[in-house]
């Protein structure tokens, strides 16, 4: 797939470019709350973290979701499997059990979801490698992921048109937030060293809201490998990890504090993320 230029609105409807979430891990740090439920399932206001991500790419014209389950995904699937039910007016017939939905239609309806079960304790790069047979079904070479905790206001569309200006094999997004996460060493607009976690810090982390060649999928040996070890390593090395920075709104869900914070900014009404 060659695309010179990308314009997308809220009202393109017709784009296939897969969008990848990790959401199968145990999210230990949030113990609180996930000792019942899986960390993208935390509401923020009246909807799990993980639709509002899904919003995000929606907005821009991105539908097509792979969703990489593990730790209790089965509440994933049965949120998604049963949302036209919560989220329609239906009329139900007690006696035959008939179940006819009503004329009103919700903004998800053209969402198509793989739930896909990329095992319990598959690490980040095993869980997208598990994704390459949907992958090669869709034909698609370019594909985003990013992970099921962490809300953007990252313009999807300048993203996209930035990854395919460059023609590296990976474009990350860069942000700004304090320093817990991967460090960004970034030189004329490439990533020239990745460090996960480091003990100092530049002022650029590893946000997520990545864009990948389907070739990226090459680098990951298999369940055991960490994504943001090895492979973004190698990208760096070979000068195919390509950085977009983003001043712009960034938060990730990682502790019971920062999972407060989301719910405060989107019940005041400053969730800067929504952008639907």
């Amino acid at each position: 797939m060659v695309i010179q230029s990308i314009n997308l609105s809220v009202n393109q409807q017709d784009f296939d470019l897969p969008v990848a979430i990790l959401c199968g891990g145990k999210g230990t740090r949030l113990r609180e709350e996930t000792e019942f439920r899986p960390k993208p399932m935390i509401n923020v206001g009246n909807r799990p973290i993980i639709w509002h991500i899904m919003k995000t790419y929606s907005y821009y014209g991105l539908r097509n979701f792979m969703l990489c389950l593990g730790y209790k995904g089965e509440m994933i699937r049965e949120y998604f499997f049963n949302y036209d039910w919560n989220h329609s007016d239906i009329l139900l017939e007690l006696g035959t059990k008939q179940i006819t939905t009503l004329n009103n239609r919700h903004d998800e309806e053209t969402w198509r979801i793989w739930l896909v079960d990329t095992g319990q304790e598959t690490m980040t790069g095993g869980r997208l490698k598990r994704l390459s047979t949907y992958l090669d079904q869709m034909g698609s070479d370019i594909f985003l992921a990013t992970y099921g905790d962490g809300v953007c206001d990252v313009n999807i569309a300048a993203l996209l048109d930035f990854h395919y200006s460059h023609g590296k094999l990976a474009t990350i997004t860069a942000v700004r937030p304090a320093s817990r996460f991967g460090e960004l060493v970034i030189e004329d607009h490439l990533v020239s060293y990745f460090q996960e976690k480091p003990q100092t810090s530049q002022g650029w982390i590893n946000g997520g809201y990545f864009v990948f060649a389907r070739k990226v999928l090459d680098l990951i040996e298999g369940d055991d490998t960490v994504f943001e070890e090895q492979p973004l390593k190698n990208l760096a090395a070979l000068g195919e990890l390509a950085v977009y920075k983003h001043d712009g709104f960034w938060q990730c869900m990682d502790t019971y504090r920062e999972m407060e914070l989301l719910k405060n900014l989107y019940e005041s009404g400053q969730a800067r993320w929504k952008v639907w």
